[in-house]
């Protein structure tokens, strides 16, 4: 394990063959899948949002409805991208062995790691791009800062797929995976913001929420959305950011630590 915690990671083009792939093994389900991507911010939207949004009218000095059209395009990116990293990137790896006939070509397995991260986000990019298309045809953001919000949904995919790999591949079995998304994915979910202000939590929980990767991405995503430029950008920024690189590298040690045995 030490020996591949100081082997550094060796990054070529060769990781794009592999997103290739990966891309027309979707096109074949785009159809049912760009739906499924459409159907979930919809149904949030307009259930919780028009629903909540009669009781509760405004809140964080916007209208209910776009406060929860920001949290939800975060929270579908990171559940697009999380899916995508763990169950799909399992298959590939251990019940379909598609990793074992790519790696007895020239591609090695940081090409093939790498591949996963930017499939996984680009799938969760798709998704971002429909709860944005959904927020526009139901008129609730009309400023060209809401565009930012593309490549904030790359980055938000980045950080999530990372960091999914993680549970790939220390996952014996599918199963695993609940643990992940019942500790830590769903607790994010409600401690970072999407819902309901961070502020309106405890203390401690707040101190929590505040190193968590989704509340920095809502903490940009909700003023986009408004038209105004987001406060300590670049702090946000880089939090998103390392988190998708010290992912990726452990995701790494542990798959070489893995495929090694």
């Amino acid at each position: 394990m030490k020996q591949h915690f100081l082997t550094l990671p060796k990054f070529s083009m060769r990781f794009l063959p592999i997103w290739r792939r990966h891309l027309l093994v979707w096109w074949k389900v785009a159809i049912p899948s760009i739906l499924g991507h459409l159907a979930d911010p919809l149904i949030y939207m307009l259930g919780l949002g028009y629903g909540l949004g009669t009781l509760i009218p405004e809140m964080g000095g916007t209208s209910y409805l776009l406060f929860l059209a920001a949290g939800t395009l975060c929270y579908s990116t990171m559940n697009s991208a999380t899916f995508e990293a763990l169950y799909s990137g399992f298959s590939r790896m251990h019940h379909q062995r598609t990793w074992d006939a790519i790696l007895n070509t020239p591609i090695t397995l940081d090409d093939i790691v790498l591949s996963e991260i930017l499939w996984a986000a680009t799938k969760s990019l798709m998704s971002g791009l429909a709860v944005l298309l959904v927020i526009w045809i139901l008129g609730m953001s009309h400023t060209l800062l809401s565009l930012w919000t593309i490549p904030l949904a790359l980055l938000i995919g980045l950080c999530f797929s990372a960091l999914g790999l993680i549970m790939t591949a220390l996952a014996p079995s599918y199963d695993f995976f609940m643990y992940y998304f019942t500790l830590i994915i769903t607790p994010m979910m409600m401690l970072s913001g999407v819902f309901f202000p961070v502020d309106q939590l405890p203390s401690a929980l707040q101190s929590v929420s505040a190193v968590l990767p989704l509340t920095h991405a809502i903490d940009l995503a909700r003023p986009l959305l408004n038209g105004n430029i987001p406060q300590h950008i670049l702090l946000h920024l880089a939090v998103l950011v390392a988190y998708t690189l010290a992912g990726f590298y452990l995701s790494l040690v542990l798959f070489r630590n893995r495929l090694s045995k």
